[in-house]
Parts: structure tokens; sequence; C-alpha cells
């Protein structure tokens, strides 16, 4: 990545947030922001699928492109390799800028290696939205088939500035002139009034960023009373579980909100080995039961916000290019913390050392372990590969 761009990732102060829930709701803003951009839409996401809502978000930003709008779209060259040749084809012919990003180690069927994990979108770079969602039916609201749970923050103003430029800087290794709007445009624009503090935080190992991991060992240390954690595949480090405990030490309660229907069925098995490790420090641990929970996001206090792409694993940590936004205002805090406890209180059933005992057999107890032991090795062989390329380049 070329360093010609500076992004800030300080806390920017003149925003405007609001949490969004996955589904109907992030489409219908993801469409409306399209459709009113009147200089650049910028999308980068893992997973973009040739289905009805990839079609439907595919033919709103060809309508823009053909309007002359500039459009840029960077794609996680794994995750979304179904698309089609002549789906590929009309994007581009439309005026469309489509590039991918290709993973190392990659066949038809496996895939070793970095990947981009990124769910952003930037408008006119005033307004985006960031979060966990991909496009994809599975993550919208299909007749009879609710989407899975997940979480995007839109934000207006000052932030969306700062990751307009970093899409610019991730897209291409040189900073895109077909895409650079002058910074003065964007600060007209900005409404002074807006006091919403946000920080964008990043983590990628091979290029030294380790932010995302840094928010959340600060919110261990800074907490005082409640931090709850939704995460999709929680398979923390030890390094990880062990800033928990300190946490834990201070009086600080810990919930966490996890899959009780996964689309990682290893995952989520190794995920429920770490049950009994959880349980025996006083960690509340809640399935969420309703349907597939892909969310990735945690509130501290009632008064400081993580949330984006990032898993609580080491792939995340230490392999994919992943981005959240920490947002330190408590309105937008307290929302998120009632949203949580809403779902806790009516969508999770919570899980108690008696319920592991009288739910898995032992022949389930061990294949828990397997599956644990499995997957930290694959941590082990990704990261290794990861930390060699990168101490191969100092």
């Amino acid at each position: 990545m070329s360093s010609a761009i500076n992004i800030n990732t300080a806390f920017t102060l003149y925003n405007k947030a609001e949490l969004i829930r996955g589904g109907r709701n992030y489409f219908s803003a993801l469409h409306d922001m399209i459709d009113k951009a009147s200089k650049s839409i910028q999308l980068q996401v893992y997973i973009f699928e040739e289905d009805e809502t990839g079609k439907e978000v595919a033919s709103r930003l060809m309508k823009a492109a053909k309007k002359g709008i500039k459009v840029q779209v960077l794609l996680d060259g794994y995750a979304s390799k179904g698309l089609s040749t002549g789906f590929k084809y009309s994007m581009r012919e439309s005026g469309i800028r489509l590039r991918f990003f290709e993973p190392i180690f990659k066949g038809g069927n496996y895939y070793f290696g970095r990947r981009l994990h990124h769910k952003i979108v930037v408008c006119d770079g005033i307004v985006s939205l960031v979060g966990g969602i991909n496009i994809s039916d599975r993550y919208n609201d299909m007749p009879g088939t609710p989407a899975w749970l997940d979480w995007a923050i839109k934000v207006e103003g000052e932030a969306s500035f700062e990751l307009f430029k970093l899409c610019n800087q991730c897209y291409s290794k040189q900073p895109d002139d077909w895409l650079l709007l002058p910074k003065q445009d964007i600060v007209n624009a900005l409404d002074t009034n807006l006091h919403c503090p946000i920080r964008i935080r990043r983590n990628d190992w091979v290029m030294g960023r380790n932010e995302i991991s840094a928010s959340y060992m600060e919110m261990f240390k800074k907490a005082r009373y409640e931090i709850i954690i939704m995460s999709s595949y929680f398979i923390p480090s030890l390094f990880f579980r062990n800033n928990i405990i300190k946490a834990l030490k201070k009086g600080v309660k810990i919930k966490l909100i996890l899959a009780g229907i996964s689309d990682v069925g290893i995952a989520k098995n190794a995920e429920r080995y770490l049950y009994r490790w959880a349980l025996r420090h006083g960690i509340e641990i809640h399935e969420y039961n309703h349907n597939i929970l892909h969310g990735k996001i945690a509130v501290a206090d009632g008064k400081i916000v993580t949330i984006g792409s990032y898993n609580i694993n080491d792939i995340s940590a230490l392999a994919s290019i992943e981005l959240n936004l920490d947002v330190e205002e408590v309105t937008f805090s307290k929302d998120v913390h009632q949203q949580l406890m809403k779902i806790i209180d009516n969508d999770c059933s919570r899980i108690s050392p008696i319920s592991i005992i009288r739910t898995y057999r032992p022949s389930e107890r061990i294949l828990q372990w397997i599956s644990y032991e499995t997957v930290r090795l694959l941590f082990t062989l990704f990261t290794f590969y990861f930390s060699k390329k990168r101490n191969a380049k100092k």
C-alpha cells in the first residue's frame, strides 16, 4: 500500500451515526445511498453473489456509473469467485471500475491465506456504511426467509471522508487520481454542529495493523461494570482470554451473545469447547437461536462501541484484512446496549454448566475438543505463514 494518502485513525468528531440491523433495513439504506450519490460510490466487500440481492445492488451501481458517477468496486477474489463472466463484463461495460483482491494459495475448492474481509460502502466521501454484511440473499430478508442477524453503522460526516481515502488506497497501490475528491468540498459539506467521535480501526497483520484487537484490549482495561460482545465465531486467543479474565477480576460483567445455529459447524463445535472455560470464570453465555448469527459488535459500559467485520479469533486478528469503527458517543452506545439486551431477553437461551451436561453427551464433548484443536492448528498454520512474511519484510 502506498503511504501517499494519510488515513486518520484518531477519533474524528463531526459525525452522525445510526445503528442499522441487517436485512431489509440495511439494503434499503444501501439502495438509497447509491441512488442519491452524485460524485462517487466505493464498495468493498468479502462476498458479492449473483443472486437476487446482488443483481439489485449491481443494477443500481451500473445505473449510477452510466450517469457519470465514479463507481469503484473491490471484491475478495475467493469469496466472490462465483460471479459469472457475463455479470462482471456488464459491470465493467457500464463504467464501473471492478477489481478483485487475489488471495494467496487458492484453488477451485480451497483457499489458504490473507483475505479482504471489509464490508464498506462510501458515497460522495460524506456518507458510509460499515459492518459485517455481505451482498447476498443470506443477509437480506427474502420471502419466507429472514436475514442472518448482522449489523452495520451508517455514518454521515468526517469519518466517511477518512473511509473514502482508505477505500481509494486499498483499491490501488498508488492513489487513484480518477477518484480523488477535493478535501475542501468535503469540509464544506460537514455539519460542525454534529458531535459523535468515531475512529477507523484496522487489522492487517501483513501491513503491521493490529488496531481492532487493541480496541478490545482497551475496552477490557477501561470498562468499569459491563461489556457485551456479540461474535459469530468466538474462538479467542489465550492473550484475548487473559485480558477478559483481568476485566472480570475488576468486577466487570462479561456477556457473550453467540450463535446457536452456525453456518460453520466445526467453528461452532470449537467455540462450544470454550464454554466450560467461560462459565468457570463467571462469563454469561447467551446463544441466539432465532436464525444464523453473523454480527460482530461490542459495547462497554454503554459508552463505547466497536462494530465491523472483525471476528474474535486468530484469523481476524492475524490473517484477514478487517475494518471496524469505534464510536464513543453515549446516545449511540446506549442504543446498541438496548438492542443487544433485547436480543438476550427475547431471542437467546442462556447456557449454564448444568445445561452443558444435559445437552452434550461425552462423545459430543470429545468432538468439540477435536474441533477446537483442529481449528487451533489451522489458525497456527495461517498465522505462522503471515508472521514469517511480515518478519521477512523488516
